[in-house]
């Protein structure tokens, strides 16, 4: 008889090991959320492999999720009874909670999800900024920062205004056009194409919410003037404000270690917007924000953005303009068309989701595949962080100026009663299993794979973590290839699926 020897045990059972090699698998569908089982990798595929992946690739490096800091999602969260308000933001920010967010957006001055429009300097003139404050922030947004940090003390902030004080701007008013939910008048909209044979009844102050003909392209014509005043002196103090807010909210404990000079430069909307050429984007960065940042707080990076046009030649022409200058690009909304592009471009820019569409206010299960798709084809096609947009909210979303939001947990002003919905499960099928510093090695979109995406992940700890989703309206079965083994899925229809290596 053959002698057994412990080192001949220990291979016999470390290969039956590897056969058996397991998995915890999650499960959300419409009717039952984050339901777990096991799985376990076979030697032989049971289908034709979606994707194979050998072990040695490099993917990008995946470095945080984060959310957004709103005066509504505070409204919407006091709500409820303080042991719920202590749950609910437990299961967002803890590091053993569900989502584990570790960054955060701030707005300077107020954005669509204020109650309604402020302005950390009100007085005219004031180029030297000694009216400057954050008074109304302590109140408000500050004070919902501070439930976070009670659950992630190591929260880390980036901000962008979506306006400029209006005393700054062309037209003396926070929106970019008039509407009936704001006090700009009609005329003023002849601003937007000022020069241009365009009339102002070809506006439509709407075209953000996803209404009427864009034919493929947003949008559809290009402001031709700034509305942020291109005066030295306006620029330059606009630059300083963006410092001395850094400094406020650091003296209240709060680290902001990013800027974007604007949010959504092509949205002409009638909540508070500002709308900017590509040759005063390049101005007002590469000459007055950037060095002012550099001499004041150079700890501070500075990203260009947020992108939400797919006009690429415009967006590569204001990019080649300031890539020396900047770190990153923030992506949103039309932009992520070409992520590839940009990406192929730009290598050396981190890129970013800086904020997750915000659908209708259905807050359905609709609404949550949307975000599932959204979290593979961002991080998938090379963003290396992603924001959610609004977390909580009342009933419908809806903002002052009359656009239905989306959250990830909804509550019922009238009961008082709260839900997490399918947006937030589809971000816990991420965040909860992908810690930062993942590699992302293989993605295969819903497009290419007729609604069934997968995406690809190494954590630092080494394990692998696979997520993919069923979008159709049958079971569908998936192999993926990992090294010489096979993770065969069979997925019911519309429902999540996160793996992780045991």
């Amino acid at each position: 008889m053959k002698k057994i020897t412990i080192t001949s045990i220990f291979m016999l059972l470390s290969a039956v090991g590897m056969e058996a090699q397991t998995f915890i698998h999650y499960t959300t569908t419409e009717q039952q959320e984050w339901q777990e089982s096991k799985a376990s990798l076979k030697g032989k595929p049971a289908f034709q492999p979606l994707m194979t992946l050998s072990g040695s690739e490099q993917g990008h490096t995946f470095r945080a999720w984060g959310t957004c800091f709103n005066e509504l999602d505070l409204d919407a969260l006091e709500q409820l009874k303080p042991s719920e308000q202590n749950e609910v933001m437990r299961r967002l920010f803890a590091p053993d909670g569900d989502l584990r967010f570790t960054r955060g957006r701030l707005t300077m001055n107020a954005n669509d999800y204020s109650r309604a429009w402020y302005s950390c300097d009100t007085v005219s003139g004031d180029f030297h900024l000694t009216h400057f404050n954050i008074e109304h922030d302590k109140q408000n947004v500050i004070r919902l920062i501070k439930m976070a940090q009670q659950h992630q003390p190591s929260l880390t902030f980036w901000m962008s205004p979506w306006s400029p004080p209006s005393w700054m701007k062309i037209n003396q008013d926070y929106p970019v056009l008039s509407s009936r939910h704001n006090r700009q008048p009609k005329e003023k909209d002849a601003l937007l194409y000022a020069g241009s044979v365009t009339s102002t009844a070809s506006i439509d102050p709407d075209e953000m919410k996803l209404l009427g003909d864009r034919n493929g392209v947003f949008p559809r014509r290009l402001a031709t003037q700034d509305y942020m005043i291109q005066d030295p002196r306006y620029l330059q103090s606009y630059a300083n404000m963006f410092c001395r807010f850094i400094e406020l909210y650091r003296g209240e404990g709060i680290p902001i270690d990013m800027v974007m000079y604007q949010n959504e430069a092509y949205s002409y909307t009638p909540y508070p917007g500002c709308a900017w050429t590509s040759e005063g984007t390049i101005r007002f960065n590469k000459e007055y924000l950037r060095p002012t940042l550099e001499r004041e707080h150079p700890e501070v990076q500075l990203y260009l953005g947020t992108f939400n046009t797919n006009r690429l030649d415009y967006v590569e022409k204001t990019v080649d303009g300031l890539k020396d200058d900047v770190k990153g690009l923030g992506i949103q909304w039309e932009c992520r068309e070409h992520l590839s592009a940009l990406r192929e471009r730009y290598p050396a820019l981190h890129l970013i989701s800086s904020e997750s569409e915000c659908g209708n206010g259905s807050m359905d299960w609709k609404a949550g595949e949307h975000t599932f798709h959204l979290l593979c084809d961002y991080i998938g096609r090379g963003c290396d962080e992603y924001f959610i947009w609004n977390f909580i909210l009342q009933d419908n979303g809806e903002s002052p100026w009359g656009w239905k939001q989306n959250a990830l947990i909804q509550v019922d002003s009238k009961t008082k009663r709260f839900r997490y919905t399918a947006e937030y499960y589809a971000v816990k099928h991420f965040s909860h299993l992908v810690p930062p510093g993942s590699q992302m090695t293989g993605y295969v979109s819903r497009d290419e794979s007729k609604g069934t995406p997968v995406i690809v992940f190494v954590r630092p700890d080494g394990k692998r973590v696979v997520i993919a989703g069923n979008q159709t309206d049958q079971e569908r079965s998936v192999t993926v290839g990992l090294g010489k083994k096979h993770l065969n899925m069979t997925m019911p229809p519309h429902s999540f699926h996160s793996y992780i290596e045991q």
